[in-house]
């Protein structure tokens, strides 16, 4: 019987590995912009015609010279790698050869480069099999500029099979915004049909540079924190030279740099914006997605998201690439190193310190604050030793209560206004998730008519509850704070309404935290700072509203126009 399998010819493995590595416009620009990266580019100018099916990518990285740009689109030709060890020390963005020589098979391609310091730029022309067909001598700066025209001409169903061009240009949109996050040193210059289309300028930081990107985001909505970490227990690279950062710059450690948006000022519909990169290529890692969902979790509205930014700089020997031809999937070695990791650098993105004091955005119009009275004000103001203020840059001194819900409290930056029962429902609720402790009861406490569902519900919830009579019920035993409530019974008929052991956290923090309405002397409102502020999640409560409103000093010099000359503010 004659054999059915046979060896596919080379041009129609070409053909496969073309449409598994260039798919849409968006592709196109994701593989010539990272070979534009991986040369140093810092100015990178994308322009698209995509009625035309052509694009032109143009960056003033290295250049390659004339032998290079023969070898630059035969099948699987690359500068990044030389053998298989390779493999576990890839620093770059490209590395498997496959970009351009797929692009001649799908297109028509041109590439005209000049090294730095060479005399000559080249234009060379490829065919369909990546082969050299013309070259010439050209003008043109240090630096490469690749032009892809006639994209999947010889693949009509494809075309066909892509979505609109309006669809394909918010994709290669926001394929160039998440590569510019991941590189906030590059300018980008994007145009359409010879019409300049967006730009993004540098930034210092990626915090800096995601209000480009995002425009609703303010400056002050975001918190930036940039750490140097230990590579993994088990990294076999602990020696210099064993790991780039955000850049590709060698670093004898990991690093992580992350950036969320305050969870009191800003947030989503959608988890849009949870976003996570390794080693400067943005990539769908699901557990650490989570990681930083879990993380926000009781800090926000319900059914909001965060907008949370984490780009982790790893060592090589952590990561194998080779998941997915696009490069978008990793295996990642030591996940729940980086899962905790990661956990550390929310709660101290999200926490109250001297360094991350910042100006509530609800005070950017200072007209607009609530006037609040009291008829008896204490506000016993008491100087403090300017040393110990200096030691204590972040301390919060309770000045005041107002209409006995709002404690007024001064640092040196300023004054807050910290709401009361709020900012005692946050401590009670994590000192609950950190020991949920049941006490008993005597005597029991008798609840009627509960269904079989509010029983069960109890009893998941760690309470005893048997059968005392007739529609009756007696619980045995109680969460700890409840034990001084009058409204205990209320309470717990309450907590037998569903949901899990967090919700029943929640439900008991807000019961037994202070009530707005009452009042506090100056002891117990220092006494509810200091705890509030040692907190992990300090600015919201486990609902998600904002605990507190700040005043900063430059604002109130701003308000009072303290920067007047005072003889020329008396009309002299």
């Amino acid at each position: 019987m004659a054999s059915t399998i046979q060896a596919l010819p080379t041009e129609v493995v070409y053909l496969i590995t073309a449409g598994e590595v260039i798919d849409s416009l968006a592709s196109v620009v994701r593989e010539l912009v990272e070979n534009s990266l991986d040369a140093g580019a810092t100015r990178i100018v994308v322009s698209l015609w995509p009625q035309q099916w052509r694009i032109r990518v143009a960056d003033n990285g290295c250049g390659m010279n004339l032998d290079d740009l023969q070898q630059a689109a035969t099948a699987h030709s690359t500068s990044k790698i030389r053998s298989s060890a390779d493999l576990w020390k890839i620093n770059s963005l490209g590395f498997r050869g496959e970009a351009l020589h797929s692009l001649t098979t799908l297109a028509n391609l041109e590439i005209l480069s000049r090294t730095v310091g060479g005399k000559l730029g080249w234009r060379i022309s490829y065919g369909n099999s990546g082969e050299v067909v013309q070259v010439e001598v050209t003008a043109i700066a240090p630096g490469t500029v690749v032009t892809v025209s006639h994209l999947f001409g010889n693949c009509s169903s494809r075309r066909q099979g892509l979505p609109t061009a309006a669809q394909q240009m918010k994709a290669v949109q926001a394929t160039i915004h998440q590569i510019a996050l991941c590189h906030p040193h590059v300018t980008w210059q994007i145009s359409q049909n010879d019409r300049q289309w967006f730009t993004i300028c540098p930034a210092a930081t990626t915090g800096q540079l995601l209000p480009q990107i995002l425009p609703q985001v303010r400056q002050g909505d975001l918190q930036e924190v940039k750490l140097e970490l230990p590579n993994p227990p088990n990294s076999s690279l602990q020696t210099p030279h064993s790991c780039t950062d955000a850049i590709n710059r060698v670093s004898p450690n990991s690093s992580l740099n992350l950036v969320v948006g305050l969870p009191d000022r800003t947030h989503r519909h959608r988890p849009d914006w949870v976003r996570v990169a390794i080693n400067g290529r943005m990539v769908k890692t699901p557990e650490l997605e989570q990681t930083i969902l879990s993380a926000f979790h009781r800090t926000l509205p319900r059914d909001r998201y965060p907008i949370c930014f984490l780009h982790l700089g790893i060592s090589p020997d952590q990561i194998n690439w080779n998941r997915n031809p696009a490069k978008t999937e990793i295996y990642l070695n030591e996940i729940i190193y980086w899962q905790e990791q990661i956990t550390k650098a929310i709660n101290q993105a999200l926490s109250i310190s001297s360094t991350n004091l910042k100006e509530a955005v609800h005070t950017t119009r200072v007209s607009k604050l609530l006037k609040a009275a009291e008829a008896k004000g204490g506000y016993n103001f008491n100087p403090q030793n300017p040393k110990e203020d200096h030691k204590n840059p972040n301390s919060l001194k309770a000045v005041a209560q107002v209409s006995n819900t709002y404690i007024v409290a001064e640092h040196p930056g300023g004054m807050w206004l910290v709401e009361q029962h709020i900012a005692h429902e946050r401590v009670l609720y994590e000192q609950l998730c950190d020991n949920w402790q049941l006490v008993p009861v005597e005597p029991a406490i008798i609840l009627y008519q509960l269904s079989p569902a509010q029983v069960s519900q109890l009893q998941r919830i760690g309470l005893e509850i048997e059968p005392f009579g007739e529609q009756l019920w007696a619980v045995r035993n109680i969460p700890a704070p409840l034990q001084q409530r009058d409204d205990c019974a209320e309470a717990i008929l309450e907590l037998s309404w569903g949901g899990d052991l967090q919700t029943a956290q929640v439900a008991v923090a807000c019961r037994s935290a202070i009530r707005n309405g009452t009042p506090m002397n100056q002891q117990e409102m220092q006494t509810l700072l200091d705890n509030w502020q040692r907190t992990r999640n300090p600015r919201t409560c486990p609902h998600g509203r904002p605990i507190y409103l700040s005043l900063e000093e430059s604002a109130l010099a701003r308000f009072f126009r303290r920067n007047w000359v005072i003889g020329k503010s008396h009309g002299i």
